[in-house]
């Protein structure tokens, strides 16, 4: 692969981090409820309404600068989530001030930020896991479809790679925890509702997606491309 220079590349790393971030670190901390039909009152994670957003922007990487752009954007968002978690781990072991401004705002950070390293490291491995499980299936795809049919490409691979990460999460991050039919269930509506989200979100990947080739003039196909996740090369 030739290392062209893109207009758009860093501004969607940029957002892709920044979706990541925000998703795992604010809507994380709230749950919320909705009545579904089927599932009746089902209580979800409120950050699954804006982590889907980073496998469409996972979609756009791939399907438009490749495989390996991608996996340089996953490591960026996994360098920036472990920088989180070791952040939000040593502002909440330092000892307040006097005050009761600052006791009350140290019982809310740690509300909000003092996740178990259980969780956060389910968080971070079901992420890493399945932002390079989508890209691969999404990769591999294309060269099979001979890019055409991009729906198929990008509900497809998000439907793997969520599944991967929804599974690994909350086995990881719950089992033993909670009872074992809670975790598959509530596993399982993370999943339908994540994967619903790039279902919905089809019209809006095709617009971006036709968009930025055309900008960019690329449309890459991964025929010859090392897989491996862990290299940060392009």
């Amino acid at each position: 692969m030739t290392n062209r220079k893109y207009r758009y590349y860093d501004f969607i790393v940029a957002a892709f981090v920044t979706v990541l971030l925000c998703s795992n670190l604010i809507g994380a901390g709230k749950a919320a409820e909705v009545d579904l039909p089927f599932f009746g009152h089902v209580i979800f994670g409120a950050g699954i309404l804006f982590f889907p957003i980073s496998y469409f922007f996972g979609d756009i990487l791939t399907e438009v600068y490749g495989y390996a752009h991608d996996r340089r954007a996953v490591w960026c968002g996994f360098g920036a989530l472990l920088f989180a978690a070791i952040m939000s781990s040593v502002v909440i072991a330092l000892t307040p001030a006097p005050g009761e401004y600052n006791t009350a705002l140290q019982s809310g950070l740690e509300v909000v930020f003092g996740n178990t390293w259980r969780i956060i490291a389910a968080s971070m491995l079901a992420f890493w896991s399945g932002s390079f499980v989508n890209s691969y299936v999404l990769a591999k795809l294309k060269i099979w479809t001979e890019g055409r049919h991009l729906w198929v490409r990008t509900i497809g691979s998000t439907a793997v790679g969520e599944l991967v990460d929804s599974s690994l999460f909350y086995v990881i991050a719950f089992y033993g925890i909670w009872p074992t039919e809670q975790v598959i269930s509530v596993a399982i509506v993370q999943y339908i509702l994540k994967t619903s989200w790039e279902i919905l979100a089809t019209p809006l990947t095709y617009a971006v997606v036709n968009y930025l080739k055309r900008k960019e003039n690329e449309d890459y196909f991964d025929r010859e491309t090392d897989f491996t996740p862990f290299k940060t090369s392009v």
